[in-house]
């Protein structure tokens, strides 16, 4: 029995409130295994970056990076959390029970023994948001356009707004990593070359492996939850190196398209 006087906090009947509000809008297009399967990774995509932009920031506090740069990394924290707790009531809108279960060593950002932390701080800027907050930007727009259900398009709504501030972020810290003085740059841009044919086969196993291009269409119900088919990732993939990443590294002094093979 509730105390008599006592109210319920505001701030705790919220998510109730957009959870009920998103199972009804639901219900007028039930759906599918496949996209229940596809929040709860989002959910887990998008607190595992939270955790990674997190450690990151921990390592440009380290290396004395300016406040602009840190200040951007925590807004970066604070929208991922929010996209992770956005998506969990799209799941749940979808039928979802329970949550996510994320092995916490996927949590955190590796070192390279020996090596300085400059140089792991360059490969995650060009891992996680030079190349993948760059292509999530063409992503999350064709998500959106193809979602009907208003519990799935309210989360791509936010999260292509962010995206796109999450990408500049990225290539404004590589900018700051290449203009370093004392030879240092250039040592920066040696390294960057060296790993981005690594790094663009990681996005290309994420977003185009070979078994993807069997599925070029989608039934209405799943699209209609912001979900694509398969094959459409790898052709957003490569608009996005001819329209993104070999203009935008060739600024740099950076031969993406050698690098792509």
């Amino acid at each position: 029995m509730k105390a008599p006087g006592k109210k319920r906090s505001p701030a705790r009947a919220e998510p109730r409130r957009a959870q009920t509000r998103a199972r009804a809008e639901a219900r007028a297009r039930p759906a599918s295994e496949r996209v229940r399967g596809e929040w709860l990774r989002r959910v887990e995509a998008e607190y595992r970056s939270a955790a990674v932009t997190q450690h990151l920031v921990l390592w440009l506090l380290q290396l004395g990076a300016s406040p602009d740069l840190v200040s951007a990394g925590l807004r970066i924290v604070r929208d991922e959390l929010a996209h992770a707790s956005m998506s969990h009531r799209a799941f749940v809108a979808a039928g979802g029970r329970g949550g996510p279960r994320l092995a916490r060593e996927s949590l955190e950002l590796p070192r390279t023994p020996g090596e300085p932390l400059e140089n792991d701080v360059a490969r995650a800027c060009v891992d996680v948001f030079c190349l993948g907050e760059t292509v999530a930007v063409r992503l999350f727009k064709e998500l959106r356009e193809r979602a009907r259900v208003p519990a799935a398009r309210r989360v791509l709504d936010r999260v292509l707004r962010d995206e796109v501030r999450h990408r500049d972020f990225g290539w404004t810290l590589l900018e700051w990593l290449l203009a370093q003085p004392g030879g240092a740059g250039a040592r920066m841009r040696e390294l960057v070359a060296g790993e981005l044919p690594g790094a663009f086969e990681r996005v290309r196993a994420l977003y185009a492996p070979p078994d993807a291009q069997g599925e070029s269409t989608l039934g209405p119900g799943d699209s209609s939850w912001g979900l694509m088919p398969a094959a459409r990732y790898g052709e957003l993939l490569r608009m996005t190196l001819e329209r993104d990443y070999v203009p935008r590294f060739s600024r740099l002094g950076i031969d993406a398209r050698a690098a792509w093979g």
